[in-house]
């Protein structure tokens, strides 16, 4: 049965697994800001959506509980999430959604530098190359006239700035983790995302101003959209981690950054955002740079023994196929 499932599916399956992933992801932002019209601030919508998520796959995967060892890299992996989802989720909502999402995907300058300090993996040419177009996309992007050094224009795009290195940061402590705790289950690190992002934008929330809350019909509303965000995301993470597992990872890098894509014209349709020529030339350089991070660190050939399907490593992060699977962001 399980070889007919992973013969027998259309080979498109996995691309369009991976491409409704980045979809969802791209308009999130909208039922997001729904929320915050809702009088449901965005340390609280981070904090809901995020414990909605944790607990729907704590629900569909109560029995890999067992396989949960304690280790200092899961609160580390937690409080990493947490960062990343709230900086996308509060950037996302009080900024340009365009400008903070292409500062939230400098991953491979982030990437490259904690790699180096955690996995003591070695910094190659190529990939300080990539960091540095990253960076220089992003000070294109940020260039001040007044002040002439490129800063985040407000606190949206420090928002956003964060949330990338969190994101960068989630990914190499999933590879830490992978390693350190081989037996525990994917889906608890999944729910360790979910549940560090909860937690993190909970305590978040008390330094946030709080308007009125949503009451009468708003807060069935706002329920239904809190609920609705968190069955959608958990669901939404185990699509992609479908397709991830199933692509090799130079290409399903590749497809990934066709969020960006439905983020800019959905930003465009509902929020009438136009990028300007520097958010045009900055943005290029950073989904270049993550293009090429994706060609620059090819996968291994797998070996002929369908016994070893899963045991190619990826050469920029030193990821087994079988971890592959796990990269897959557990936003908001």
């Amino acid at each position: 049965m399980t070889n007919w499932l992973r013969n027998g599916w259309p080979t498109g399956w996995p691309t369009l697994a991976i491409m409704l992933g980045a979809s969802v992801w791209g308009m999130i932002w909208y039922p997001l800001r729904m929320l915050n019209a809702l009088g449901v601030t965005g340390t609280a919508a981070s904090a809901l959506t995020s414990g909605a998520g944790c607990l729907f796959v704590l629900l569909v995967r109560y029995r890999a509980l067992k396989t949960v060892r304690w280790h200092w890299l899961l609160p580390a992996l937690a409080l990493a999430a947490g960062v990343t989802n709230l900086g996308f989720v509060w950037g996302s909502i009080h900024g340009e959604v365009m400008r903070v999402l292409l500062l939230f995907y400098l991953t491979p300058a982030w990437t490259a530098l904690f790699a180096h300090f955690i996995l003591h993996e070695r910094l190659t040419w190529s990939g300080a190359g990539l960091a540095a177009l990253s960076l220089a996309g992003a000070m294109t992007m940020l260039w001040s006239p007044q002040l002439r050094i490129p800063v985040p224009g407000n606190l949206a795009e420090w928002a956003g700035l964060a949330g990338g290195m969190g994101f960068a940061m989630s990914n190499v402590l999933i590879l830490k983790t992978s390693r350190v705790l081989p037996e525990m289950k994917p889906e608890m690190r999944t729910a360790t995302i979910f549940g560090g992002a909860a937690i993190f934008s909970a305590c978040a929330s008390l330094f946030e101003a709080m308007p009125a809350p949503p009451t009468g019909a708003h807060l069935g509303t706002a329920a239904l959209l809190v609920l609705g965000l968190g069955f959608l995301l958990a669901s939404n993470n185990m699509l992609v981690q479908y397709g991830l597992a199933r692509v090799p990872a130079n290409r399903a890098s590749i497809i990934m950054l066709f969020e960006i894509v439905v983020t800019a014209l959905s930003a465009w349709l509902f929020a009438g955002e136009s990028p300007g020529p520097r958010e045009w030339a900055g943005g290029a350089c950073i989904v270049l740079a993550s293009a090429l991070s994706s060609w620059v660190h090819r996968t291994r050939a797998l070996p002929p023994d369908p016994a070893n399907q899963d045991a190619g490593l990826d050469a920029d992060d030193g990821v087994d196929r079988k971890d592959a699977k796990n990269r897959s962001r557990a936003m908001v």
